[in-house]
């Protein structure tokens, strides 16, 4: 009797098409050229967990029904006496998913958590590190499904990181564009800014010289 293999979806949309696609748009001949998504990282902050021992439980219960896998507890590295708190001390919860687990929260962040953000008018696209990795913020926890609304003691934000194997900004936004990322209309990188500063400033030396 033959077995069937199970694959994200989003994985699957990815190796049919997102990829020959990509290989086009970027005009490379080798499919091992094409950037893909290495991993997503979710962090999320509890700051008064410093006071409240139970909020940072509850982080690390919303993390763990959201993505399906035990968050590790950040700490602090120095002590901040403004702040109150002590180096070494608990301030918040971290997962990173890779594979297929990754593929299968990618797929829910798009179809079904981002859309029911209140008011929603698109992710900013300026939001990239100069490596082709994207981080944005979620106000609160209850755009996934997986959270039940009457059990949330308070509202937590969070920092979602897709980290892509590309080496630019340009490159990584065309490949979360292929998924159907939703930001901003007319939004770039903010890296593309600064090469079309250094374009223009280049051209104008060289018109000069």
């Amino acid at each position: 009797m033959a077995t069937t293999t199970y694959v994200p979806r989003l994985k699957s949309h990815y190796r049919d098409v997102v990829r020959a696609d990509l290989m086009k748009q970027l005009g490379v001949k080798n499919p091992m050229q094409v950037p893909t998504i290495e991993k997503i990282v979710l962090n999320m902050g509890v700051g008064k967990a410093t006071q409240q021992a139970s909020l940072l439980d509850g982080a690390v219960a919303d993390l763990t029904a959201i993505t399906g896998q035990k968050p590790i507890v950040t700490k602090s590295r120095d002590a901040i006496a403004s702040f109150k708190v002590r180096e070494n001390q608990a301030i918040g919860a971290k997962v990173t998913l890779r594979g297929d687990r990754m593929w299968e929260f990618f797929d829910r962040l798009l179809s079904v958590a981002i859309p029911r953000i209140r008011d929603f008018r698109g992710l900013p696209g300026r939001s990239w590190d100069g490596h082709g990795n994207y981080t944005f913020g979620l106000t609160e926890q209850m755009v996934f499904m997986e959270i039940n609304y009457d059990r949330v003691d308070v509202p937590r934000g969070m920092d979602i990181t897709i980290v892509t194997s590309a080496k630019d900004d340009l490159t990584g936004k065309a490949l979360l564009d292929a998924f159907g990322f939703p930001f901003r209309k007319g939004e770039m990188p903010a890296s593309t800014k600064r090469v079309k500063k250094q374009l223009k400033k280049k051209s104008l030396v060289q018109g000069n010289s």
